[in-house]
Order: C-alpha cells, then sequence, then structure tokens
C-alpha cells in the first residue's frame, strides 16, 4: 500500500471517521422515514379500505333487506315502517363511509348512489313499495364502489412492497459503503505502524 505513505493519515482518518458517522445518521433517517411511510400505508389501508369496505358490505345488506321488505306480503303500513327502519340504517353507514377517504371516483360513485336512494325515498313516499329500479341501480354502484376498494388496496400494497424493496436496497448499500471505510481505516492504522520509527538501543560499547 505505497499510496498511504504520502497522505496525513490523522487528517485522513478523522474525515473518514466523519463520513462514518454522518452515513450511519443518514442511514437512521432513511430507515425511519421509510418506515413511517410504511405504517402510513398500513394506517390507509385499514381506515380508508377495510373500514369503508365494512360499509359497502353494510349498505349493500341493507338494501337487499329493502329490495326483500317490498316484496313481502305485508300491509303497507308494516311494509312502510320496515323499509324506513332499513332506510335509516343505510343512511347511517352512508355518512360514516363518506367520511372516510375517497378518490374522485369513489366520490362521484357516491354521489350517484346518494342520487339513487333519494329517488328510492321519493318512491316509497308515493306509496309505491314495489320493487324499484332504483335497488338495482344502487346496487351497482355499491358494486362499483367495492371494485374500486379492492383496485385501491392493491395500489397501497404495492407502494408498500416497493417501500419495502428501497429499505432493503439502501440498508445494504449503507453496509457496503461502512465496509469499505473501515478497510480504509484499517489500511490507515497499518500504514500509520510502518511509519512510526523504530528505537534500537545503542551497543554501549561503541561509545
Amino acid at each position: 500500500m505505497k499510496w498511504t505513505y504520502s497522505i496525513k493519515n490523522k487528517m485522513v482518518a478523522s474525515a473518514v471517521l466523519l463520513v462514518l458517522c454522518l452515513l450511519v445518521l443518514l442511514s437512521n433517517y432513511l430507515d425511519s422515514v421509510h418506515t413511517r411511510n410504511v405504517k402510513n400505508s398500513i394506517a390507509t389501508l385499514y381506515e380508508d379500505r377495510l373500514v369503508a369496505e365494512y360499509y359497502i358490505l353494510k349498505m349493500t345488506r341493507t338494501m337487499y333487506q329493502i329490495r326483500e321488505a317490498s316484496h313481502a306480503h305485508l300491509d303497507t303500513a308494516s311494509t312502510a315502517h320496515t323499509i324506513r327502519e332499513h332506510m335509516d340504517d343505510f343512511h347511517d353507514s352512508y355518512n360514516t363511509y363518506i367520511k372516510t377517504k375517497l378518490t374522485a371516483t369513489e366520490n362521484a360513485t357516491a354521489m350517484a348512489l346518494m342520487d339513487h336512494i333519494k329517488k328510492l325515498e321519493q318512491q316509497f313516499s308515493n306509496n309505491n313499495d314495489a320493487p324499484s329500479d332504483y335497488t338495482a341501480q344502487a346496487l351497482v354502484d355499491l358494486n362499483t364502489l367495492s371494485t374500486i376498494q379492492l383496485e385501491e388496496s392493491n395500489i397501497i400494497m404495492k407502494n408498500a412492497e416497493s417501500t419495502y424493496a428501497s429499505i432493503k436496497t439502501s440498508s445494504q448499500f449503507a453496509f457496503a459503503i461502512v465496509l469499505l471505510i473501515l478497510v480504509v481505516l484499517q489500511a490507515l492504522v497499518f500504514s500509520t505502524k510502518t511509519l512510526m520509527p523504530v528505537n534500537k538501543p545503542q551497543d554501549p560499547t561503541l561509545n
């Protein structure tokens, strides 16, 4: 290692140690950022997708109950009361769902769904308890919302996988740099020992 003889070992060692410290700090910072991103992805998947899907399923079940109630052989007052109860349940679920984070497509579909529900309620308020095309249209909207949930969940998972791959790559790179720095420090240590003068004891007979 002849190149080590021509450098100031102490200054280079200090610089290398500084780079090592900065690299460790940078690596920790990047790890914390990536970890936070993964946690956010998991939180988004739960809060804005799984929870939303739960309320979509509740609205779908309620819509089928409304359709079934309109088919039932009950007196008009009993049928109207049952449908009103189901409508209240539907609105409760919808009001919770609409507060979740929605994409532009989800928001437009949710607005179309509510338009169909209002028309359905208008039909029943006119004492028409027969099955309505609006229930079918509402179910189509709900199916669309459920499909969007699946698509958005897949996007979130892909982003999380990409973030994890980035964490792994950056960690491997940082590890490689640390090894390189350790090799340089080792070279400096050996070169310093080589340059140290060796004091040989003088032969007293030579005096």
